[in-house]
């Protein structure tokens, strides 16, 4: 085929393609484009920064009004001054350098040449880059990430699992017939696990190293050493809304990059919440074909290139299928990206240009969880039809009254009755009450008035 210009046809990627108006948002975040927007705004904001320190030559004009002008090289950064970037690369071979190069082209344009050598003053790569990154990546998960995962996902689980509370549902442990539960209750279990990692979540501080070639700011102390530059680093990075410091855990001893054991962390709570979601999908998957949930149709819909009758749970199989894809990419950021030979190298560099991709597949899922979620009917005649067949799970029930009222050996005659591969009925339970020896009319009423409907326990009032 002819080389042709990315389109949903020719994209490698499914996110470039069949997914990319599902997550076309995190492009503002994650894409080259927005990397290079991110180095432009933190090389701005040091030089900022250093502006305000009074080491530099003094701009000729008002301070604020240069700061102005300065901060809208990044608010006003297109896709055309990436471009730019991209066509300075090209000699460079280095994209850090590049960015510096951009900015001094606009320095020229505004007239200030004793300030160009400035830019950049005394940096490594790194310390823009592991400024830059997380910067993005928290901006791409507090504005696209989770709104997407609370209110697609977690809120509509929340309200099917409010307004399903009262409704019986058969358990199943190890497969089998087990104690009922509630319908409501199963997908409770689901919101508490992710509520519980989006306390992680929400409360995670991005870090960004800012130190130097090696870590110790040896080229701002030899410049300027009667300057206390780990204080302008920590003033620096928390101006940009991140730190270098959170209660006892600190990012000051580093080498030339990141360790990135705090985005590990970060990746590793993103993965856990799509292990839960796998979890809830293929649950779900499995209720639908038990036929407790059935799915609106949607009209126009096919199930099957043959089998006409077919309405497959399609969104929850995508959703799972890419979360798989995107933990893997998770797995490999956290175990990859805190292992780098020596002071250096350049592994780290490759394997963060992928750190939207297992985002946007997270993406991908919510959305088809979303959509799935909103699908389905509960299928209300099935599960009760279920509750009917399996009168032995309210055996549990029985045999702890039972023991209550110090009969012995309670378990066992409900094993003997109920573990034999036959059916028991309503009929054959109260038989089985009503031959019950030593038991008073009362308790074998109040036994008799414990079904698989109604023997459903207690759930939280929070």
């Amino acid at each position: 085929m002819h080389k042709a210009a990315l389109q949903e046809l020719t994209a490698i990627s499914p996110l470039d393609g069949r997914y990319w108006a599902r997550v076309a948002p995190l492009a503002d975040f994650f894409s080259e484009y927005a990397l290079h927007k991110y180095r432009v705004r933190v090389e701005v904001e040091y030089f900022i920064s250093l502006l305000e320190l009074g080491v530099l030559p003094a701009i000729e004009e008002d301070t604020e009004q240069a700061k102005a002008k300065l901060r809208e090289i990044y608010t006003s950064f297109t896709e055309a001054d990436a471009q730019k970037i991209k066509d300075i690369e090209k000699t460079t071979n280095h994209d850090v350098k590049a960015v510096e190069y951009f900015i001094k082209a606009k320095f020229t344009e505004f007239g200030w040449e004793k300030q160009k050598e400035w830019i950049h003053f005394a940096l490594t790569s790194q310390d823009i880059n592991n400024t830059a990154i997380p910067l993005s990546i928290k901006d791409g998960v507090e504005q696209v990430y989770l709104p997407a995962l609370k209110d697609k996902v977690i809120a509509p689980l929340r309200k099917m699992a409010q307004e399903w509370m009262e409704v019986p549902l058969l358990a199943r442990t190890h497969g089998q017939s087990a104690t009922p539960t509630r319908v409501g209750r199963e997908l409770m279990v689901f919101v508490e696990r992710l509520e519980n990692q989006l306390v992680h979540l929400e409360n995670y501080s991005y870090f960004a190293k800012f130190s130097g070639a090696t870590g110790g700011l040896n080229a701002h102390v030899a410049a300027f050493p009667k300057i206390d530059w780990l204080a302008f680093a920590d003033k620096f990075v928390a101006g940009l809304g991140m730190k270098r410091l959170q209660a006892q855990i600190p990012l000051f001893y580093t080498t030339q990059i990141d360790h990135y054991d705090n985005l590990g962390h970060l990746f590793d709570t993103m993965r856990r919440i799509n292990v839960i979601l796998i979890d809830l999908s293929r649950d779900v998957w499995i209720y639908i074909s038990m036929d407790y949930f059935k799915q609106r149709i949607i009209a126009g819909e096919v199930g099957s290139s043959t089998m006409p009758h077919k309405v497959n749970p399609i969104d929850f199989e995508n959703a799972e299928g890419n979360f798989g894809v995107a933990n893997a990419l998770f797995d490999h950021f956290s175990n990859k990206l805190p292992v780098s030979r020596l002071q250096r190298d350049l592994t780290d560099s490759t394997v963060l240009r992928n750190v939207g991709v297992p985002v946007a597949h997270s993406l991908v899922s919510f959305l088809s969880l979303a959509r799935g979620l909103g699908k389905l009917l509960l299928n209300k005649p099935k599960i009760e039809e279920d509750l009917t067949n399996n009168w032995m799970v309210v055996a549990e029930a029985i045999q702890t009254v039972l023991r209550r009222e110090g009969v012995k050996e309670p378990y066992e005659l409900l094993k003997k009755l109920t573990r034999t591969n036959e059916k028991v009925d309503q009929t054959r339970m109260e038989e089985f009450i009503d031959s019950l020896e030593g038991v008073s009319d009362d308790v074998k009423r109040e036994l008799k008035a414990i079904t698989p409907a109604n023997y459903i326990g207690v759930v939280p009032k929070h």
